[in-house]
């Protein structure tokens, strides 16, 4: 399910429009992807995506930045997003590639606790021959139900991802690659994906969130498009529409219910709001993420 042409899309290495915000979490095999690009996967980064390699087997070369890290399964890769990071696959590597939102991943570390925070900056985590068989069925179980239809996809998936995020937090320390410098504006652009995550439902403008980064809007717009592509305007927008677009297929709460929660000071206005979003009004949008849902079960 997605929004319409005018929502958030993330696009992953190679595609185009495969997936919504509305599915927080993207579960594919190394190969899979891999195969078609000739096991090599060139450098780039994403914007609001925080992405896990699991190399059950094979060798691989990870490059970071400027380094290119040798790494032999069983091993993790985490990279937060904003962070240029590229793969020189073996053609008989083994594997998974987890893709997370970052609001599912701040619910991930929120339930588990203080220490699940996520690293700020790419960690490596070397494991022992025989200390990777429970992440490895983990992760396989994890595509499965991904790939699935099965009911309570999402409370399986969530399941999952939620026992394979608390053992890497249990793997300490990792590795976090001697050369990787955070440039500072990557710090002022994670910053704000903090800040906006705490209060995209309290509707601040720009100028709330530049001041509190201690910056100018114009400054916060130059970091913004700089590393997502887009201004911080947008990205709150953005950031409020996926939000109503998983309370409408998600929960039973009313329209008005929904807008209460969301900030707004009636429900008009959240309806105006969501159709400029998305190009329909959250009565149609709920029915057809109905009517979708009714047709897959069938």
């Amino acid at each position: 399910m997605k929004y319409s042409d005018h929502a958030p899309i993330f696009r992953l290495y190679g595609g185009q429009e495969e997936w919504s915000g509305i599915e927080r979490v993207h579960c594919e095999t190394i190969a899979s992807r891999s195969r078609l690009h000739d096991w090599h996967i060139r450098p780039h980064r994403h914007s609001g995506l925080y992405q896990i390699l699991h190399l059950h087997r094979g060798r691989a070369t990870v490059c970071l930045d400027e380094a290119r890290h040798p790494v032999t399964g069983p091993a993790i890769v985490e990279v937060p997003q904003a962070f240029v990071h590229g793969f020189e696959f073996d053609e008989d590597c083994g594997g998974h590639v987890v893709t997370i939102t970052y609001p599912l991943l701040a619910h991930l570390a929120q339930m588990l606790g203080p220490r699940a925070t996520p690293p700020a900056q790419p960690v490596i985590h070397a494991i022992g021959r025989g200390g990777g068989t429970g992440l490895r069925d983990a992760f396989g179980h994890l595509n499965a139900q991904y790939l699935s239809q099965n009911d309570f996809r999402d409370a399986r998936i969530e399941a999952w991802l939620t026992l394979i995020y608390a053992q890497l937090r249990s793997l300490h320390p990792g590795v976090e690659p001697d050369a990787l410098p955070r440039a500072r504006g990557l710090e002022h652009h994670t910053r704000f994906g903090e800040l906006l995550e705490a209060s995209y439902a309290v509707h601040h403008d720009v100028a709330w969130y530049a001041d509190r980064m201690g910056m100018t809007a114009a400054h916060l717009n130059v970091i913004t498009r700089a590393h997502a592509g887009k201004s911080p305007l947008r990205l709150i927008h953005e950031r409020l529409g996926l939000e109503a677009g998983r309370s409408l297929i998600y929960t039973s709460m009313t329209i008005g219910e929904i807008s209460d929660t969301l900030g707004f000071s009636e429900p008009a206005h959240f309806t105006r709001f969501f159709r400029r979003a998305t190009g329909e009004s959250p009565r149609a949008f709920r029915q057809r993420a109905q009517d979708q849902g009714r047709a897959i079960i069938r």
